[in-house]
């Protein structure tokens, strides 16, 4: 890795990626095989960094808002409180650790190769998957899900099977994280240039005397703004590969003069090419969970178990001994956070100073316990993105229209019921007071301001407005440049030639019951599929 101050003002390459994420890493490790490989990443290294490293430190990432922070946020128009990645290994450095595979419905319909699908699943687990240690209270969510019927009882697998599974996690026995940038081990250390603090600001594209144009190069800034170009070498095989994610893919072919020409024209972008379906298709699968306070010591463990239910909700359960996360509260923090007691309007120091006095006289215990929540599959709801400013580090606008289809809201109601009845378990009992009832629960819940909608009194009556006001995101947002819209089924970019679109950006769905393995997955599958197309012709 070398900081983008230290490149060279001009250079060539075979392929140039932007974006070392979750699906960057492993196609530029693959890649770098057989080919000269520049991966040019915004954000800087995730090595020697504890909070991201560390199980127990989950959530100081995401809630660190400095410009060197690992994660940038971003609120939707929908008032969702949201994040993406700013650093080396993307998604999988910030997120929960769950791992686990695609359906094979979704495997199908993408038209991949299943034994190949197999295989890059396996080179990636032999670096960052494991198996969970399963204690008291993920064993107690697990028995209850059995407990309530959501059957069979299918162990440990990082197979999508409808029941209940206990499922991989990128969290070795240390509770250290492992993430896709682990996967740049398998590089060719000659064939690969890795650039931190690389901001891509557009992709160069030839278009006189061309039938269609052609993408050949980018301009990136370093730290310190200097500008710098990358070209791609002569080669009819030679590709710019776009992989920085579901807001980043399609605001950079936006800046890049691909996208709706009406809008770019409006932000003085000139037309390299107009297609109006950049940005649409966004979706990202409702979260919405249920806190539980335990009257017995909890481990700290993040999601391990799954309940595939037949009706499209995924339930999942995290658990923390203090989920307050030391002396800045960390979730619940007044500061900041998806929880927090404090309004964000209300957020002025002396309202801190007042909650943090507030949290610091209650007993430890309150903390205690853990969240158990629902994911809609799919989603069906669909939004869209769009540009803000002509720069890259700023955040696009994106609003993702959560629950406007009635069958998300509806299966977002099933789970919720199911996640009550396990509440309400034998298996679950010793991990909730009696004398707090569902509507207690839910109201709690409901009270705390984990998003900037506006709140509806006694939510416990109505479990539909429960799902719309205390709507959350659990990261798997997805869509943008979708395939047969932006791109076709080998990720090409349509209308313009040497540019691809490889990460979740092209997904109509979320794969699995959480997506990272699948990305990973799918930037070794397509780097095996890009050299044997560059070999056998």
């Amino acid at each position: 890795m070398h900081q983008a101050t230290s490149a060279p003002a001009l250079s060539y390459f075979d392929y140039i990626i932007i974006g070392g994420g979750t699906a960057g890493c492993p196609l530029a490790a693959t890649l770098s095989q057989n080919a000269t490989v520049l991966l040019l990443e915004r954000g800087g290294s995730p090595y020697g960094n504890p909070n991201i490293t560390n199980l127990g430190a989950f959530g100081r990432s995401l809630s660190d808002l400095s410009p060197s922070s690992p994660s940038q946020r971003f609120i939707s128009e929908d008032g969702v409180i949201n994040a993406r990645a700013r650093v080396l290994g993307g998604g999988s450095c910030l997120n929960a650790g769950f791992y686990t595979r695609a359906e094979h419905r979704f495997v199908n319909d993408a038209g991949w190769d299943g034994r190949i699908v197999n295989e890059s699943y396996r080179w990636v687990e032999k670096k960052v998957a494991f198996e969970p240690p399963m204690k008291q209270w993920q064993s107690a969510v697990r028995d209850g899900l059995l407990e309530v019927g959501v059957h069979p009882n299918n162990g440990f697998t990082y197979d999508h099977l409808p029941g209940t599974k206990v499922g991989g996690t990128i969290f070795d026995g240390d509770n250290h994280r492992h993430t896709a940038a682990d996967l740049l081990q398998y590089a060719n250390p000659g064939g690969l240039t890795v650039l931190l603090h690389a901001s891509v600001h557009k992709i160069l594209f030839k278009v006189k005397g061309k039938k269609r144009p052609i993408a050949h190069g980018v301009v990136f800034r370093d730290a310190s703004g200097k500008r710098h170009r990358a070209y791609l070498k002569k080669g009819s095989k030679n590709e710019i590969i776009l992989s920085a994610g579901a807001l980043g893919s399609p605001q950079m072919l936006m800046l890049s003069g691909v996208g709706p020409s009406d809008h770019l024209k409006a932000h003085n972008i000139t037309v390299v090419l107009d297609q109006p379906l950049v940005g649409q298709g966004m979706s990202d699968n409702p979260m919405n969970a249920i806190f539980i306070p335990s009257p017995n010591p909890v481990e700290v463990s993040l999601i391990q178990v799954v309940g595939i239910t037949y009706f499209g909700s995924y339930i999942e359960a995290a658990s923390g001994e203090n989920f307050a996360g030391g002396a800045d509260y960390g979730m619940f923090s007044p500061k900041i956070g998806q929880l927090s007691t404090v309004p964000p309007k209300q957020r002025t120091p002396e309202a801190l100073a007042k909650a943090i006095e507030a949290m610091e006289a209650l007993e430890p215990a309150v903390f205690r316990g853990g969240f158990i929540l629902e994911k809609v599959m799919g989603p069906t709801s669909r939004g869209h993105l769009e540009l803000r400013t002509k720069n890259p580090n700023d955040n696009p606008s994106v609003t993702f229209n959560y629950f406007k289809e009635p069958e998300d809201l509806q299966r977002c109601v099933n789970g919720l019921k199911i996640i009550e009845n396990v509440i309400e378990s034998k298996a679950f009992s010793q991990f909730r007071y009696d004398y707090l009832s569902l509507p207690v629960l839910l109201n709690m819940t409901a009270n705390a301001p984990i998003n900037l909608l506006p709140k509806h009194a006694n939510l416990s009556t109505s479990l539909e407005q429960y799902c719309k006001d205390t709507v959350m995101t659990i990261w798997h947002y997805h869509g943008g440049c979708q395939v047969g819209r932006v791109v076709d089924r080998d990720y090409r970019v349509l209308g313009v030639e040497a540019l691809r679109v490889i990460d979740g950006s092209t997904f109509k769905h979320s794969p699995g019951t959480n997506p990272q393995a699948t990305v990973m997955m799918l930037g070794r599958y397509m780097g095996l599929r890009i050299l044997r197309e560059r070999f056998q012709g």
